[in-house]
């Protein structure tokens, strides 16, 4: 009693616009306060009546109506909170939230931006570099990894498809972990399941277990994207949030120049691992991926030393925590400015009504596991209700029309990225069958071969007591030839066919010759021995250099891109910067019929990832600036992840048109830019809004 008349008399104090209110009213109070509060109580309560609410002896002043009204509609909700209904609730958790927001706009302003944030950009910029490495992975290492495992055709196409599978279910899931469980932790999370199975998979041999793993790392990497954002912004001032979060969008290109340069460094050099026995062989592309996941394990290693969002504290009651990492970041910032004796003035933070009820089980009432069962399914069960929230009437339109900018956006910019590279190297291989030597008729006899036969078709030969010996076959068909009293001896071969030849009494030794490279033959008294195992190919020449070029000329190309978006962002907007961005790029679409060579098809993927780059910049933005806190993380997972199940479909669509038409790919791309572009006009601009 004496300590609920005492915050009574504490009641006088409130906050509005800037002034504090009392502690019970949802405010954090500091100080000495406590102890002054101790003091009254051993005053007031000595020889008072429970029902008395002025003593005698004590001057209480004369109270103001309103605050006696005031007193007693609080008074009321802190007896009936669990009687009154949901919906009240939560209303009232709305105006505290928007009191809060406005509240916590000013204590980052007063916080400044300086080294505080610049650390934690560049913590959070590697992790965004991993999730940018990810996505060049595979397809650096496929060319290598589908001879080293003998990979088929689907093979490799379920390979390149399986990260984007995990990453769009990593962001839905951690992404929405990440509003439950903080954004740090969250982060953790995700950064140590990439790289834990990322280097797993340098060192397994199987594709199936190859496979796993890269889905795995993919489910991991894939919840970095809408925490990092989460998180960066929730340190940010409205006037810097728009610039340095595109600031921050440069660390993905950064992460798509790394792996470029160090595929193009490290995979060549197929000297560059060890065998053990014949089974076990780790080549250079593994080393590849084991350098891969470091900017990974050095952002994991940095996040320790960083602070959990003071934002999602705030908004699960945890004030003490909050309060601290507020003053952290003020007198971090305010000692590298060089004004050390600057005080953090902030003495209470608003904090919302808790609403959510978790449960749990006590250690006297269950095992282990039947608690972590429950924690496990509240917390999903919560996740889904994040995500049900998100098509609410308040934000369900905003929430459709973002899922359909996203969703355009990844299926034209993830279908040409994939197309590009797949058109340069149909060129190649059009340009290389055009160089193709052919050979009718001719015979040859008691001639040893023992060098590359390369890019050659041999029809209507015959070929008698000749040796092939320690040599090479490389695109080479022989057809309708003859065959006879031949010996083969450590023959290698790629794209080596023969076609309705007869062949006999030849002896084949140590080679990979296989049936299926014989079509349509008569082996007549010939034989096979002790052929090759697994796939035989000399990676250093048989890798394309030129690719590894084209994605780090690609990733280069979006520099002025990031540039102009970091410097315009707060200038013409979000809305416009998306509409604008998507629909040059529509244009630059068209001038790919025009890209007849290597060199205009890598002049025009340049250009198109240079305009859409803005695009990507500020859908990051407003998509952070549309939800709540409590809400951010869920729904920019939500987006994400259908922006990777975008990338899926551009991915299958648009490669099976190459060598076909070019057509297709560029009106699919290009209509879908404009309806995006067009459709974005109709979002609210968020510039101008603190962070609920």
């Amino acid at each position: 009693d004496g300590y609920r008349n005492t915050n009574q008399v504490s009641d006088d104090y409130r906050y509005q616009d800037g002034n504090y209110d009392a502690p019970n009213d949802g405010y954090y109070r500091g100080g000495d306060e406590p102890a002054q509060e101790e003091d009254a109580q051993s005053d007031v309560t000595e020889g008072h009546d429970e029902d008395d609410e002025v003593y005698e002896g004590e001057y209480q002043g004369i109270p103001h109506p309103d605050d006696i009204k005031e007193k007693q509609k609080k008074r009321a909700p802190a007896v009936d909170d669990e009687y009154r209904d949901r919906a009240d609730l939560m209303a009232e958790r709305m105006e505290d939230e928007e009191q809060l927001a406005h509240q916590y706009e000013n204590i980052i302003e007063e916080c400044g931006h300086g080294r505080f944030q610049w650390t934690l950009f560049f913590v959070l910029g590697l992790a965004l570099m991993a999730d940018g490495v990810e996505v060049f992975v595979v397809g650096f290492v496929l060319p290598s990894a589908e001879k080293d495992m003998c990979l088929s055709s689907s093979n490799k196409g379920m390979l390149g498809l399986i990260v984007y599978l995990g990453m769009m279910v990593g962001a839905v899931l951690l992404g929405g972990l990440a509003d439950k469980l903080g954004r740090k932790q969250c982060l953790i999370i995700s950064l140590s399941i990439n790289a834990a199975f990322a280097f797993l998979s340098s060192f397994v041999q199987g594709y199936g277990f190859f496979l796993f793993c890269r889905l795995i790392s993919g489910l991991g990497i894939g919840g970095t994207l809408p925490i990092v954002f989460a998180y960066f912004s929730e340190f940010l001032s409205r006037e810097k949030r728009g610039e340095h979060l595109s600031w921050l969008c440069m660390f993905w290109m950064i992460g798509g120049i790394y792996a470029s340069a160090m595929a193009w460094s490290i995979i060549p050099h197929y000297g560059w691992g060890f065998s053990m026995g014949t089974k076990y062989h780790f080549h250079s592309w593994r080393v590849f991926v084991l350098v891969c996941a470091l900017p990974c394990i050095a952002s994991l290693v940095a996040l320790k030393f960083m602070p959990e969002s003071p934002r999602f504290l705030l908004e699960i009651g945890k004030h003490d925590e909050a309060w601290m990492i507020l003053k952290q970041v003020h007198d971090t910032n305010m000692r590298a400015k060089g004004e050390p004796e600057r005080v953090f003035t902030v003495s209470y933070i608003k904090t919302p009504k808790q609403v959510d009820e978790f449960i749990e089980i006590q250690s006297s009432t269950g095992t282990w596991y039947q608690r972590w069962l429950v924690r496990i399914t509240t917390t999903l069960k919560q996740v889904w209700d994040n995500v049900l929230y998100c098509l609410t009437a308040q934000y369900r339109m905003n929430t459709l029309m973002l899922a359909v900018v996203w969703f355009t956006m990844a299926l034209s910019y993830y279908g040409l990225i994939v197309w590009f590279p797949d058109m340069i190297r149909y060129f190649q291989d059009e340009a290389y069958e055009s160089r193709v030597k052919i050979f009718d008729e001719e015979e040859v006899s008691h001639f040893t071969f023992n060098f590359t036969l390369e890019n050659q078709i041999h029809r209507n030969g015959e070929y008698r007591n000749d040796k092939f010996i320690g040599m090479k076959f490389k695109e080479v068909r022989f057809e309708d030839s003859l065959f006879e009293d031949c010996y083969f001896e450590d023959v290698r071969s790629s794209e080596t066919f023969f076609e309705n030849c007869t062949i006999i009494s030849t002896v084949f030794y140590n080679t990979d010759l296989y049936e299926h490279k014989f079509i349509n033959c008569r082996l007549i008294n010939s034989t096979f021995m002790k052929e090759k195992e697994g796939c035989h190919i000399d990676f250093e020449e048989d890798n394309d250099f030129l690719i590894y070029l084209v994605s780090f000329l690609g990733s280069l190309s979006v520099l002025p891109g990031n540039i102009i978006s970091a410097l315009l962002m707060d200038k013409i907007g979000r809305i416009k910067m998306i509409g604008g961005s998507m629909l040059i790029s529509a244009v630059c679409c068209f001038f790919l019929f025009f890209g007849n060579s290597e060199s205009a098809m890598i002049g025009w993927q340049c250009l198109f990832c240079g305009a859409s780059i803005a695009a990507w910049n500020a859908l990051d933005v407003i998509t952070v600036e549309l939800y709540p806190t409590d809400k951010r993380a869920t729904a920019f997972g939500i987006l994400n992840g259908l922006c990777k199940f975008g990338a899926i479909l551009g991915n299958s669509i648009f490669s099976s048109f190459v060598g076909i038409t070019k057509v297709v790919p560029i009106l699919l791309a290009s209509s879908a830019l404009v309806g995006g572009g067009l459709l974005a006009l109709r979002l609210p601009e968020t510039r101008e809004q603190v962070l609920m």
